[in-house]
């Protein structure tokens, strides 16, 4: 049996026609997004064929290549090292921290600053770990029987400068200690060469100061000022003041006068 539209009931009518605009209005939307679309590609083309030049070969527009810095590329990559000629020690610098992490970091950014500074830098070289136990009580009250273990790893890496100036090796060092990474200790040992008879050199210059440092010292002891002259000297032996003091008096002239001391 068949039930005429007009039968229908008012709701349902109003369903039937709001499906019907509703798949109309998605029409609509659908061509005007094909439409929209076909052009927005237009313009692009027009657009990418604007900066191609009157050399280049028809077809399609190729994509352009933007390198990055040289500084931005060597973060990624391994840092530069440069050779040492005679491969005479100056310096060996020891990293050590309780993490991987930092240690390796800080090791990086060692050998990138050595780099930059003209060293030739080895390494890093790792080595062996320092391993720390202690065993403490685990309290002080009724667990002081119980007692709990604890443990500490100290992890170290080796760099060595060869054939370096010293006043660049402390320059280097002293870059070092100034950004100095969090959770990473250095201990740095430095040699210098110089040429033969340095020890006497330096022994001889320490005597003299050794010698003046007396002679400034035992300047303020004892008699201050020289004696003079003998005919000073004389004078002040026949002056009546000293032989006062000695307890020896010269008689007065007959005329009366004392004698001008």
């Amino acid at each position: 049996m068949r039930i005429s539209p007009r039968s229908w009931p008012l709701g349902a009518i109003a369903a039937d026609y709001g499906c019907r605009s509703m798949r109309t209005a998605t029409q609509s939307l659908l061509q005007t997004s094909k439409s929209l679309s076909s052009k927005r590609e237009q313009n692009q083309i027009v657009h990418l064929k604007s900066y191609s030049t009157a050399s280049d070969s028809p077809g399609p527009p190729k994509e352009r290549f933007v390198r990055l810095p040289r500084s931005l590329q060597a973060i990624h990559l391994k840092p530069l090292k440069r050779e040492s000629k005679f491969g005479i020690k100056s310096c060996n610098l020891q990293l050590r921290s309780y993490s991987l992490q930092p240690l390796e970091f800080y090791t990086d950014f060692a050998l990138r600053a050595a780099y930059y500074l003209g060293l030739s830098a080895s390494g890093p070289v790792p080595l062996p770990r320092l391993i720390e136990r202690w065993t403490v009580p685990r309290s002080h009250f009724i667990f002081k029987k119980a007692q709990e273990n604890f443990e500490r790893i100290t992890l170290r890496r080796l760099i060595q400068i060869k054939d370096g100036h010293p006043d660049t090796v402390q320059l280097w060092l002293s870059y070092l200690r100034k950004h100095q990474y969090f959770g990473v200790g250095m201990k740095a040992n430095v040699w210098e060469y110089g040429p033969r008879g340095v020890g006497e050199v330096a022994e001889r210059a320490t005597k003299d100061k050794r010698l003046e440092e007396l002679s400034n010292f035992w300047s303020h002891v004892g008699q201050t000022k020289t004696s003079g002259t003998p005919s000073e000297v004389e004078e002040i032996l026949g002056s009546r003041a000293f032989q006062d003091s000695i307890g020896v008096r010269t008689p007065l002239s007959k005329s009366g006068d004392e004698k001008s001391i």
